[in-house]
């Protein structure tokens, strides 16, 4: 019969309650050693109460314990510091060598007179929630199979209208404007058109415009001749004939100067180049695909932008939305990247704590999906334990606060949702009456932060819910 030490010294209901617990339940004197060890113990770890008993529990070699890797002594165990652990998710070490995913609690035990008399832990173990996480991660990644475009994941309106609109922009050959934010996923979209489309096995070539200078980007363009220019030591052909048959991709076209604007449109009207410093004329056979972050209708209207160049690149516009507009994507992107970087690195990080998806969801994201993976990827770096928590989080994410603790300068106008109205206590109170009180919605709309919405509610006096009637 198995050897169980009773929690009391008398025997009856209390040992019995202890051994009938689903969960496992160990104590430990002051010593830090193991003195009681129930059956449920017994059925998680794979040791008997005889192993167990007189052991310290790091001997089960916890991955994780308030936040840090068990220490080696009770008396540096930070329980004596906060008396107690409430659902801390680790691994323990099971006797047969593998590891068991567990939520582990445990309380100081004090005497009358407030003197410490030991510590009792209980285990849950939480081997079939992991499994069924596991199984729900898995659905995750298909879904993300399902809904994606080759490298483009996203299943919200405003992503399946994206895809649409690659998917069409594919089975043409006109010349196409891709439009949106940073991080969007522009160079993305533009691999996606051409690999789909009836050029795929010819060149794809990529310029970014805005990372070369005016004679730099005019010679990478369009070639030069010999002798065109002090260091043209020989004949160049630039991108326009090295993608010829293909498809040349221009990133950021918003930033070329008027020069390149014109030798462009030569190039769009008439499918010829002119290398520099030579008069003869090649011509190519290419499909462009332009992209850029700004609004070049805005830099037409302020005699930036060649109208009609804007035109002759704008026959078929793809849209790209910012990630504030396709919140719903966020988990299955989140679950794209732990999966790469498990890979990439090696790492047996499976997921991602409830808390810290919290934060990830009502961040404003101006750095879209590249800042997403970016914070998963620093997450990967911190993270000590099987899921990402929110102090693995970057810095700017988990605070979303100005430097210093004044109010922000306030926007002359709200976004377009508020009807670009002054932002005032009556816009706030309209736009948290609008969103349902929700604050992370109304940061986004005035295009703040969430604790600079709070700030102003506590300045101008607005209660933290909707007044009852």
């Amino acid at each position: 019969m198995k050897t169980t030490v009773p929690l009391i010294k008398e025997s009856g209901f209390s040992e019995l309650l202890l051994e009938s617990m689903p969960d496992g339940v160990f104590t430990l004197d002051t010593a830090g050693s193991i003195t009681t060890w129930n059956p449920s113990m017994e059925r998680i770890s794979g040791y008997s109460a005889d192993e167990a008993i007189g052991k310290p529990c790091t001997f089960l070699k916890f991955d994780s314990c308030l936040g840090r890797k068990c220490p080696d002594g009770l008396q540096e165990c930070r329980i004596f510091k906060y008396g107690q652990v409430k659902g801390n998710e680790c691994f323990l070490e099971h006797k047969a060598g593998h590891r068991v995913p567990v939520l582990k609690s445990a309380q100081l035990i004090k005497g009358r007179t407030g003197k410490v008399r030991g510590v009792v832990e209980t285990i849950t173990d939480l081997t079939e929630l992991q499994a069924a996480r596991q199984k729900a991660e898995a659905a995750y990644r298909r879904l993300g199979e399902i809904h994606r475009l080759d490298k483009i994941i996203g299943r919200s309106h405003v992503m399946q209208q994206a895809f649409s609109a690659i998917q069409c922009a594919a089975a043409s050959d006109a010349t196409i404007l891709i439009q949106g934010e940073s991080g969007t996923g522009k160079e993305l979209a533009a691999g996606a058109i051409h690999y789909n489309g009836i050029r795929r096995s010819r060149p794809f070539v990529t310029v970014n415009c805005s990372a070369l200078t005016e004679t730099l980007l005019e010679s990478e363009l369009f070639g030069h001749a010999r002798g065109a220019f002090t260091g043209a030591l020989r004949d160049r052909a630039g991108r326009f004939e090295e993608a010829d048959s293909g498809t040349l991709f221009l990133d950021e076209i918003g930033d070329i100067s008027p020069v390149i604007q014109v030798k462009l449109l030569r190039v769009l009207q008439e499918r010829e180049v002119e290398r520099v410093g030579d008069s003869r004329k090649r011509k190519v056979d290419i499909r462009i695909i332009a992209a850029t972050n700004k609004e070049l209708y805005r830099l037409v209207r302020a005699g930036l932008f060649r109208e009609d160049l804007y035109y002759r690149l704008k026959v078929f516009p793809v849209n790209m939305p910012p990630l504030r507009d396709r919140k719903e994507d966020i988990p299955l992107l989140i679950s794209h990247f732990i999966s790469a970087q498990r890979t990439k690195t090696g790492r047996s990080i499976s997921g991602i704590s409830q808390q810290a998806m919290r934060v990830l969801l009502d961040h404003p994201w101006p750095g879209n999906v590249r800042e997403l993976e970016n914070a998963i990827e620093h997450a990967f770096v911190l993270c000590a334990t099987a899921n990402i928590d929110t102090p693995d989080l970057p810095i700017e994410i988990r605070e979303q606060t100005p430097a210093s603790g004044a109010l922000p300068p306030l926007p002359l106008v709200a976004a377009a949702k508020t009807g670009r109205r002054h932002l005032n206590r009556e816009a706030l109170v309209a736009t948290l009456t609008q969103s349902g009180w929700n604050k992370a919605e109304t940061a986004r709309r005035f295009g703040l932060s969430r604790a600079a919405i709070w700030k102003y509610m506590k300045k101008w006096s607005i209660p933290n819910a909707p007044p009852k009637n």
